[in-house]
């Protein structure tokens, strides 16, 4: 039975653009009224301001914010800088992966949590998630937060939800089977990993009665290929979620599993142009940058998020949230210009994925004589490297040397995936 809530955000997502525009722009101002007076980074950035703002214009001016602003000390010492309110006043801890970086230490109040989970139902309505729904979140127990949102917008939801830290993928298997869990929720390359340790304890993955799984954590659920060897594996249905940590819970799987909607109902939106730096216009390759209109305890205007993606603005749809054709197509600090052509380690990824006996893959740049060169390894049941060097020749336009190594020899991933080394 679906309550009020589910159909508010029904409601929200089939909003006319200028009713959305009104929508976020009425939440903008009310964000901005809260947390000018108390908020020091936000205090020095937007000082000079005066509310309410009167258009989109005047937003359009304000200066953008940078993952390097939230690592000064100079606010709140080791936490995040933009927080808003004393550190007594918060009740979570979380922290960014440290990827890219110096792990950032977020914090969140109780009503950014509230806000948290309940943004997160986007992504639950899209899996069609019910009460009677069991499902085991294979994340560790650290600080990541995509596992404790999901976990609570679970039990908000009135699913079982089984907490799988601290165990060995086989014993995430068993667990899978005892507590006939039919929705699964891990890294998009985790699913993959542990479809291959089933299959080498002689167990078929697609017997275990997973119908569905929610995956975030890394790019690749939206990708075709990706998304089509997850859901062949377990014979279940993919949905994609994404978010970050500084950020909120952002994006969900279209119905069609096309790409991720935006829950623009919770954020602005903007696109800069990687070609131009300018505004995208519909289907170019764009940085997204991100206002959350939710969390006073830890607010984001117009950020920087480094993600590479293609909006497009659905017509004839009921829900009229941008679509990301393909979701997160890679990270901006990523690409790489190999011998004048842009290329992306999602993009070499997604063609990697489209054979089946390739169970894991590590990329490196590097440089010959100033010149930037791309390697692949490969662990292949075939052992013909040819055939996938090939393949990535004919759709990147690239001679890329590609080696196998021996089945096993390359690491996996629970959490986010660690592929690619640029040694340039």
């Amino acid at each position: 039975m679906k309550d009020a809530s589910f159909f508010e955000r029904r409601k929200l997502e089939s909003l006319e653009p200028w009713a959305l525009r009104q929508h976020q722009f009425a939440r903008l101002n009310a964000l901005l009224a809260t947390i000018l007076p108390t908020n020091r980074l936000y205090a020095e950035k937007l000082g000079g301001i005066s509310l309410p703002l009167d258009s989109f214009e005047q937003f359009d001016r304000l200066p953008h914010t940078f993952k390097e602003e939230l690592i000064d000390r100079r606010h709140h010492g080791d936490f995040a800088a933009n927080l808003t309110y004393p550190v007594e006043h918060y009740v979570r801890y979380h922290q960014t992966s440290g990827t890219s970086g110096r792990p950032i230490m977020v914090l969140d109040t109780a009503e950014d949590w509230n806000w948290w989970v309940n943004t997160w139902q986007f992504t639950l309505d899209a899996a069609e998630i019910t009460p009677g729904d069991r499902a085991l979140l294979a994340f560790s127990f650290g600080p990541f937060i995509g596992f404790w949102s999901a976990f609570d917008a679970l039990t908000r939801r009135g699913a079982l939800a089984a907490p799988g830290g601290g165990m060995t993928s086989l014993q995430r298997l068993e667990l899978i089977r005892t507590l006939r869990a039919n929705i699964l929720l891990c890294t998009p390359s985790y699913a993959l990993h542990l479809a291959e340790v089933a299959e080498n304890h002689q167990l078929d993955p697609r017997t275990l009665g997973v119908e569905k799984l929610i995956l975030s954590g890394e790019p690749g659920a939206s990708a075709p290929a990706i998304r089509e060897k997850i859901a062949t594996c377990w014979n279940a249905q993919v949905i994609d979620h994404s978010g970050a940590t500084e950020v909120g819970p952002w994006g969900y799987s279209d119905s069609e599993r096309r790409g991720l909607h935006i829950v623009e109902s919770e954020f602005i939106a903007e696109y800069l142009s990687v070609e131009h730096g300018g505004p995208a216009a519909a289907g170019e390759l764009s940085e997204l940058v991100l206002t959350s209109l939710g969390r006073y305890g830890g607010p984001l205007i117009r950020y920087r998020t480094g993600d590479l993606v293609r909006p497009q603005w659905p017509a004839g749809y009921a829900n009229r949230f941008v679509l990301l054709e393909g979701g997160v197509l890679g990270r901006a600090d990523d690409m790489m210009i190999i011998r004048g052509v842009n290329v992306f380690p999602s993009a070499v990824e997604q063609i990697l994925r489209s054979f089946p006996e390739v169970l894991e893959y590590r990329l490196r740049a590097f440089k010959v004589a100033q010149l930037d060169q791309l390697e692949v390894e490969i662990e292949d049941r075939l052992e013909q490297p040819a055939r996938v060097a090939e393949e990535l020749r004919l759709r990147l336009g690239l001679n890329i040397e590609v080696r196998c190594v021996t089945i096993g020899s390359l690491p996996r991933f629970e959490g986010k995936g660690r592929r690619f080394a640029d040694d340039r």
